[in-house]
C-alpha cells in the first residue's frame, strides 16, 4: 500500500516554501540513497523550477551491470502552485505528487531488501509559483520553462519505456473519476493499448480498465500552434522508447489551477499501478508494445518520427 507516501508527498508539496532540496531530504528520509537524487534549478522566461531526478537501481538493472530493462516514471505538470493568484496545491500538481510517492515507496522497499529487478528512473519538477494560462474548457497551469527544457531535464536516453503521470481533468473527453491509461505512443505512432498494462490496471483497481482517447495533435510537441489535450504525452516527443500516459481524471472538467481538487485515493491507485508496472517491466513480464507489429507498421508505412518535431515552418 502506498497511501502513506501519497499523503506525505502531498503535504510536502502543499507549501509555498517547498524546494528541490526539501524534496530531496524527504526522499532520503524515506529510504532513497542520497547519491541517487539530483536537484537542478532551471530558469525560464516566467520564473524558475527545481527538477528532481531519482535513480532506483534494480538487482539486475543496467546500473549494476545487468540486463533488466529500465523504466522511466515522469511526473508531468506545469506547476504545483499558482501563488499569489491561488493559495495551496493545485490540481495540476498531482503528477509531481504521484512521482515523488513512487520514489518514496520504492526507496523504502529497497531499504527493506525488496529491490526491483530493473532500474527505475523517476523525475518531476517543483514550482510552487507557476503562472496560469487560458485553455478551453477550463484554465490550465502554465510553466516557468518551456516544454523542450522540461523534456530535456525529465527524460533520459537510458530508458526502455516511460510512464507519464499527469493530471488530466481539464477536458470533456474523459468522464471517469480515478485514473486512466493511454494507448502506447512510439516514434510518432499511436499504437494499440498494451494488454499487459490493462491487466495490471485491473489488478490494482479491482475494476475494468479505463483508457482515454488521444489524437495525433496530442503526441506532437507543444508550441506548434495545435490543440493538445494536455502535456501528458509530451515525453513521447523526446524519446524512441514507448510511452504510456497515466492520467488522473474526473467526471467533470476541473481547472488545472483549481485548489482542493486532488483526490488522494486516486493518486494512491496511480502510484500503486506505476509500481506494479515497474516490477513487471523489469522482470520482462509487461510489454508496452508488440515489437514485431511495430516493425511491420514501420515497414508498411515508414517513419512517423517527424511528428516528434515542430513540423514544417514552425
Amino acid at each position: 500500500m502506498s497511501m502513506k507516501y501519497a499523503i506525505e508527498a502531498y503535504e510536502l508539496l502543499d507549501s509555498p516554501s517547498v524546494s528541490g532540496e526539501s524534496v530531496k531530504s524527504a526522499l532520503v528520509s524515506a529510504g532513497v540513497d542520497e547519491k541517487a537524487v539530483e536537484v537542478k534549478t532551471v530558469y525560464g522566461p516566467k520564473g524558475h523550477t527545481d527538477f528532481i531526478k531519482v535513480w532506483l537501481c534494480g538487482s539486475e538493472g543496467k546500473k549494476n551491470g545487468g540486463k533488466a530493462p529500465t523504466l522511466g516514471i515522469v511526473g508531468r505538470l506545469g506547476g504545483i502552485g499558482a501563488r499569489p493568484e491561488r493559495v495551496g496545491l493545485v490540481s495540476d500538481g498531482d503528477g509531481a505528487v504521484s512521482a515523488l510517492a513512487v520514489a518514496m515507496k520504492l526507496g523504502k522497499m529497497a531499504a527493506l531488501g525488496d529491490a526491483l529487478k530493473g532500474d527505475v528512473f523517476v523525475s518531476t519538477h517543483i514550482c510552487p509559483n507557476a503562472p496560469t494560462r487560458p485553455h478551453d474548457p477550463v484554465p490550465f497551469m502554465d510553466s516557468p520553462i518551456n516544454m523542450a527544457i522540461a523534456n530535456a531535464e525529465e527524460m533520459s536516453d537510458e530508458l526502455d519505456a516511460v510512464l507519464s503521470i499527469d493530471t488530466t481533468r481539464g477536458n470533456r473527453v474523459i468522464n471517469h473519476r480515478g485514473f486512466a491509461i493511454s494507448p502506447t505512443v512510439k516514434e510518432g505512432y499511436i499504437l494499440r493499448v498494451s494488454d499487459d498494462l490493462l491487466a495490471l490496471m485491473s489488478y490494482v483497481t479491482g475494476e475494468d480498465p479505463v483508457v482515454f482517447a488521444i489524437t495525433t495533435q496530442d503526441i506532437t510537441p507543444y508550441g506548434n500552434g495545435l490543440y493538445h489535450l494536455n502535456s501528458i504525452l509530451q515525453p513521447c516527443t523526446a524519446t524512441k522508447a514507448p510511452v504510456a500516459g497515466v492520467a488522473l481524471t474526473a467526471k467533470t472538467a476541473v481547472p488545472g489551477c483549481a485548489t482542493g481538487s486532488s483526490q488522494i485515493m486516486d493518486i494512491e491507485a496511480a502510484v500503486r499501478f506505476s509500481i506494479e508496472v515497474a516490477k513487471a517491466f523489469g522482470e520482462g513480464k509487461a510489454a508496452f508494445y508488440d515489437e514485431k507489429e511495430f516493425q511491420s507498421i514501420a515497414d508498411l508505412y515508414g517513419s512517423m518520427a517527424h511528428l516528434q518535431t515542430m513540423g514544417k515552418g514552425v
